[in-house]
């Protein structure tokens, strides 16, 4: 194969692993939830074998002669945080989850923060990203200080208004905030949560997000690819995650509808070749912890309508899979990431399908783009 696209659609799960009950995710299946909404239409991946998959076939119809090679995988590492999802994907698997505050973040490291940056915070401790603007908005224009958050994953997030504090005064500090947050306090991400509007009952993220990620501990797809001389590009938030490393070229976006069109257009671009990895993140940040199961469905609905012409734009040469990288069920009381196996669907226009089972890591679907293109 010449080229290698890995699409990643954030957060869809697709049934309980063995160990969920360790992280309260007993019953969780993100594929269950949203395959329920009268809004789900997905003939496109159902032909490719998303419920020829084991177990699926009790959510949907199986099809009698998929398109693609179909599997699930397990996640060996410890957590259900993205970052380390990616990671496992690419060939690393953790051995234990990266830091948690549930209680917020040590006195000591806010206020290394706030002597570099002389800026104070507030809340610090775990929050809906959508009411802690309600709730802290005001508070933060009038003091200027930043709203520190988090959440049942390795993040340490600020939110700030864009044009009361201004969008790259809040790139500067969650920058230094990362700077800081290394060693036993080295959270998976810094991530900048910019928001605009005059009252709480108009205050809006914006998507001028933007994630600092801590880098990877071990080599990965990326630089092993990247070390064959191959191209490595990245669509959406794959280049934070890792941290830009091995990573030729980058296209961050602001919505799956963005994500979807520039990867149409790197498919046209005949100039390349190796591996295009894209994050759609909606899935995950929209609709899965907002516990929107119709919006989710709607999502999948129109990636799925998406998926039918991007096949087409593939040759003979171009491989495609489509995974995830943990679940987050929104029909669950829960509103955070879910300890799921993720789908596996392989394309290729030459391929024999095939069952490809269960994989007992995420690293195997690096390992079928390694082989793939042949390294």
């Amino acid at each position: 194969m010449d080229r290698v696209f890995i699409i990643i659609l954030d957060s869809f799960g697709c049934g309980e692993l063995p160990d969920a009950d360790l992280y309260g995710d007993q019953g969780s299946n993100t594929l269950r939830s949203v395959a329920s909404s009268k809004y789900f239409k997905a003939d496109n991946l159902i032909n490719l074998g998303l419920f020829n998959i084991y177990n699926n076939g009790e959510i949907g119809q199986a099809v009698n002669f998929p398109l693609a090679s179909y599997g699930r995988a397990a996640q060996a590492s410890v957590g259900k945080d993205t970052t380390i999802g990616h990671w496992e994907i690419c060939g690393i698997i953790s051995s234990h989850s990266l830091p948690l505050y549930p209680d917020g973040f040590p006195e000591e490291v806010l206020a290394e923060i706030e002597r570099l940056t002389g800026i104070g915070y507030l809340c610090n401790k775990p929050y809906s990203g959508t009411e802690i603007i309600k709730d802290y908005g005001l508070d933060h224009i009038n003091t200027k200080k930043v709203i520190v958050y988090t959440s049942a994953d390795s993040v340490f997030q600020v939110a700030a208004h864009e044009n009361y504090f201004g969008l790259e005064n809040l790139y500067d500090y969650c920058k230094t905030a990362r700077s800081v947050l290394t060693g036993k306090n080295g959270v998976g991400r810094v991530i900048a949560r910019p928001f605009a509007g005059e009252s709480p009952e108009n205050f809006t993220r914006t998507a001028n997000r933007h994630d600092y990620s801590i880098g990877p501990p071990d080599e990965t797809l990326f630089d092993i690819i990247s070390q064959a001389g191959l191209d490595t590009i990245s669509v959406g938030k794959i280049f934070d995650i890792f941290a830009g490393r091995a990573i030729n070229k980058s296209f961050p976006t602001k919505s799956n509808a963005e994500g979807m069109k520039i990867t149409s257009e790197l498919a046209l671009d005949l100039s390349w070749r190796g591996l295009c990895m894209t994050n759609l993140v909606d899935f995950d940040m929209l609709w899965g912890h907002r516990n929107d199961i119709d919006g989710y469905a709607k999502g999948i609905a129109e990636f799925d309508i998406w998926l039918g012409d991007f096949i087409k734009l593939l040759g003979e040469n171009d491989a495609l899979i489509i995974t995830a990288d943990h679940g987050c069920d929104p029909g669950t009381l829960s509103t955070d990431h879910s300890r799921e196996y993720v789908p596996v669907l392989l394309y290729n226009k030459k391929l024999t399908a095939k069952n490809l089972g269960t994989f007992d890591n995420f690293t195997y679907i690096g390992k079928l783009a390694k082989d793939l293109l042949n390294l």
